[in-house]
């Protein structure tokens, strides 16, 4: 499917891409109107400068598609819930350029991850764009220090959107989205 472009949020152009049924049934809601509202809270508190405009795909797609790009890129033959595809590497404070990058999720894992943590799945959904967008935009959780600042803005931004914290014991697991650099 072609992605549609959605409103402009904050500087950035959001192209949705649906590549399997069931998003708008597993979440309850507009997965275009989640992923917006999800970009914007990041970006809020992601420190960008005021004239800031990039572009972002999202592809909303399934376990066996998921599964093949990671075994591809990361040689992990299994699907994970989300991957992000930075247009260009970045370090935190840097401003990305006219693309931003790709995000793509699996819509199985990230079902059976919100049965299993008890979490509801549009909150699962909107921590793993903004997990996502974080990748994107340099941030990384490779050590302990930088999972654990990861982690606090990840929090932050979730309290800005009403989402409980997702790293707390009674949450059960973190995201733990995969960045492929391309």
């Amino acid at each position: 499917m072609t992605p549609d472009p959605l409103q402009r949020s904050a500087g950035l152009d959001i192209l949705l891409g649906v590549e399997a049924e069931g998003w708008p049934e597993l979440l309850g809601q507009d997965p275009e109107a989640l992923a917006r509202r999800a970009a914007q809270a990041a970006l809020d508190r992601a420190g960008l400068p005021p004239d800031f405009a990039s572009e972002l795909g999202i592809t909303l797609s399934d376990d066996e598609s998921v599964k093949a790009l990671n075994a591809q890129w990361r040689g992990k033959d299994k699907p994970t819930n989300i991957l992000s595809f930075p247009a260009r590497q970045l370090q935190v404070g840097q401003t990305p350029g006219p693309m931003m990058g790709d995000l793509i999720l699996a819509r199985e894992t990230l079902e059976r991850e919100a049965r299993s943590e008890s979490k509801a799945p549009a909150d699962h959904f909107a921590h793993l764009i903004v997990h996502g967008i974080l990748h994107l935009l340099g941030h990384d959780h490779m050590d302990e220090n930088e999972a654990e600042r990861m982690e606090t803005l990840e929090i932050e931004i979730l309290a800005d959107l009403s989402i409980g914290d997702p790293y707390s014991e009674a949450s059960g697991h973190a995201p733990g989205a995969d960045t492929i650099a391309t």
